[in-house]
């Protein structure tokens, strides 16, 4: 079965790494991605910018021309991101932005609305929220406004998993990713999700798992086809995110 990894990080030693809260990640560069992948068959995925990476773009265009076709990119962009530049990334294979509300980024709050609807607006990215579900009541009248929206690593806490239900009923995505990072029963939230809104759910490694009680492991994927069967895990492990990242 192939799949689309839509979560990944690659940490380059060539490129700027900005501390977060302390924390500097080990590093991950294309082949070592590349290498801990190589029995998965993945056919594509999205490079994710966390946020030890700041607002650089150059190792995120790096690493999409160094992993080839299939490969999109997730960004961060400061406040006054102009049209031009988004287009540029466009062009490299970027097909997202993020914020992340988790590790200090609340200060972000204030520009989510503008920025993700002039990057949907200029360039189709839609805009991902690494956070906790147990934020989500609170920001709900904000996210429902935005066109297209993904939460990472099923929304991290038992906290608010009724809101991210509802969030994926009315038509949000959820990462099937970072299981080593919840607080609940794997295998019961994705068959929820799946009852919810079967394209919810984005198959993805997490690969290098920074900071994660447990990083991805193989048998993260039985789980998934356990839980939903082999048709319904297709879809989460390949299909969902290969349309959602707009891979033609």
């Amino acid at each position: 079965m192939h799949l689309f990894d839509a979560h990944l990080h690659i940490i380059d030693p060539r490129f700027p790494i900005e501390p977060n809260q302390g924390y500097t990640p080990p590093v991950f560069r294309v082949q070592d991605y590349v290498s801990q992948a190589k029995d998965l068959s993945i056919k594509g995925g999205a490079v994710v910018s966390g946020s030890f990476q700041g607002y650089d773009q150059t190792y995120l265009t790096d690493a999409l021309a160094r992993l080839g076709p299939g490969f999109v990119g997730v960004t961060q962009l400061p406040p006054e991101t102009t049209e031009k530049e988004v287009l540029y990334l466009n062009e490299k294979g970027v097909r997202g932005i993020r914020f992340n509300l988790k590790r200090g980024g609340e200060a972000q709050i204030s520009h989510i609305k503008r920025l993700a609807e002039s990057v949907y607006h200029w360039a189709g990215w839609h805009t991902e929220l690494y956070m906790d579900a147990a934020m989500l009541k609170e920001l709900r009248p904000v996210i429902k406004t935005l066109p297209a929206v993904s939460i990472d690593h099923l929304g991290l806490t038992n906290t608010g998993f009724e809101t991210l239900l509802s969030f994926a009923a009315e038509g949000g995505r959820v990462k099937a990713t970072g299981f080593g990072r919840v607080n609940f029963d794997v295998k019961q939230a994705l068959q929820l999700l799946y009852r919810e809104n079967p394209e919810a759910l984005l198959f993805g490694t997490d690969l290098p798992s920074t900071r994660a009680p447990r990083s991805f492991r193989g048998s993260d994927i039985a789980i998934i086809k356990d839980a939903l069967g082999e048709k319904e895990s297709r879809q989460v492990l390949y299909k969902n995110a290969k349309r959602w990242y707009r891979i033609e």
